[in-house]
């Protein structure tokens, strides 16, 4: 069997619940909803944990953040820790990366051959959290809620200039591919880092959104004592106190988040349109590291297990797997198997380095019963959280907090702890076994802190006398571009024309 090309394009923030079957209907973004109608479409997917470098390194590895250290955004990501970059390389694709991964430490790669694009987001150890020092916030990294009150209108921004890069770069990248210079199969991972905040959105899809009627959330702002335990260290971590939101501060800030969405529609759709002018074909998977509370409750951004920050978009267009709607909630460590899979790679070589759960099988009628898995470990929390969702039940337990017990299908808005109100006792307790099975949380919390001292230390003197950051410079052999006098002119005209001939 011919090894598939797989295009990823992965974008950042990106709530699951506007995903419930590809786009919802009121999104503008025709090219995902075309995307969409020829996919396997994942309702219920999450991330492995509600943040970018732990999240992204467990999409990567097929690993949750107890297994791979990245913890935070912060921790590093070990060289020795295999990805799918390095499974599919393993067995003889190209593999390339457009943009944004958020790797911390010395290996910026991890598996890819070529990087296109630096990282929008710092390498180092620089934004660790403090588990000895709760409640200090960190002023010059840690959000806060300007990115609600500054949103509006913008033609540029260090996000958009970012992004406009990332797209360049891919559509490059897949020309080149279309030339046929290189016989093997490739790999592109096209990382986005919008519709992350802050929320700001040039004018031409700002204006898509004028009446928009999904402006304000579902739930409105709750009091703060009336929230639970860990969405209150969320508000005083994001210095709420010092924020007056308005009700015109969050449908701006709702519109421009919507209004990115339909920026990397765009975007994509010049993805796509590359792709099918150089007449290739290729498995394409469309994902988020995570989701954005935008405002549901009061909270924002991420870093909580409630649906809109743990839920992800997640769509596979694949000839392996039938297009339709999956209900059965996944996990993004499930797709570092999946891509496997689909490969043609020997699973005997991948399972071994992954938790996660091959999904081609679902895309072909399949069932799976295991639950999924969350943990979060990072900033606003004081102790290790971790979290099962499986078929319509959500549980979480922290050390520090009452467990939570949701039943989702009867009450998809999370509003009812049925922990807190004695409901459900035997399913509680079945969760309660399989955590337990799963968790040591007092060892988990004793290694979450062992890895932030060290951290701080190396991170203080690293940053003493000379300074070399691990920051990726993407390197370009200007003497191997273009035309240069080492080279026949009519070969390099004949090669880098795509159709040939025509």
């Amino acid at each position: 069997m011919s090894k598939p090309n797989i295009l990823i394009i992965m974008v950042d923030q990106l709530n699951g619940t506007f995903f419930p079957d590809g786009p919802a209907e009121w999104l503008h973004a025709p090219n995902l909803k075309k995307l969409a109608a020829r996919s396997t479409r994942f309702k219920n997917a999450y991330t492995a944990s509600p943040l970018c470098a732990p999240g992204r390194a467990a999409f990567m590895s097929g690993q949750l953040p107890s297994a791979t250290g990245v913890y935070d955004n912060a921790a590093e990501f070990a060289s020795s820790i295999p990805t799918y970059a390095h499974h599919l390389r393993r067995a003889g694709y190209q593999t390339c990366l457009s943009g944004k991964m958020h790797f911390v430490g010395p290996d910026q790669l991890h598996g890819f051959e070529e990087r296109m694009t630096t990282d929008i987001y710092p390498p180092d150890f620089g934004w660790t959290p403090d588990y000895r020092k709760p409640g200090e916030r960190i002023d010059w990294w840690y959000h806060n809620m300007g990115s609600v009150t500054g949103a509006g209108v913008a033609e540029i921004t260090n996000q958009l200039e970012y992004d406009d890069e990332v797209a360049y770069h891919a559509t490059r990248k897949i020309y080149d591919y279309g030339r046929g210079l290189d016989a093997r199969p490739w790999c592109l991972t096209v990382s986005f880092t919008h519709p992350h905040d802050p929320y700001v959105a040039r004018k031409k899809y700002w204006d898509l959104y004028e009446d928009c009627a999904h402006l304000l959330p579902e739930v409105p702002a709750l009091d703060y004592e009336a929230h639970d335990a860990h969405s209150k260290r969320i508000f005083d971590a994001n210095d709420w106190r010092s924020f007056d939101i308005t009700e015109e501060d969050i449908r701006r800030s709702r519109r421009a988040y919507f209004a990115n969405i339909s920026y990397l529609d765009d975007k994509i759709g010049e993805i796509l349109e590359a792709l099918e002018s150089t007449r290739q074909e290729a498995t394409i998977l469309f994902v988020s590291d995570h989701g954005d509370m935008l405002g549901e409750r009061g909270l924002w951004f991420k870093m909580s297990f409630l649906e809109g920050s743990a839920r992800v978009p997640m769509m596979i267009a694949a000839p392996q797997m039938a297009a339709g709607l999956v209900e059965t909630p996944v996990s993004n460590i499930d797709v570092c198997p999946t891509l496997c899979e689909l490969a043609g790679v020997s699973m005997a070589e991948v399972m071994p380095w992954t938790t996660g759960e091959s999904l081609v099988a679902l895309g072909q009628g399949g069932e799976r019963r295991s639950p999924v898995a969350m943990e979060y470990a990072a900033e606003a929390s004081y102790s290790p959280l971790v979290c099962l969702r499986q078929g319509r039940w959500k549980y979480t337990n922290c050390a520090l907090d009452p467990e939570q017990l949701f039943d989702l299908e009867a009450d998809p808005q999370e509003r009812h702890n049925l922990a807190a109100e004695g409901a459900q006792p035997e399913v509680l307790e079945r969760f309660r076994v399989m955590a337990a099975e799963r968790w040591d949380l007092e060892e988990f919390d004793a290694d979450v802190r062992q890895s932030q001292a060290r951290r701080w230390v190396v991170y203080e003197a690293l940053r003493e006398g000379g300074y070399f950051p691990w920051d990726y410079q993407p390197l370009q052999k200007a003497s191997e571009r273009y035309m240069r006098n080492h080279m026949d002119l009519n070969v390099l005209e004949e090669n880098q024309r795509f159709p040939r001939g025509e």
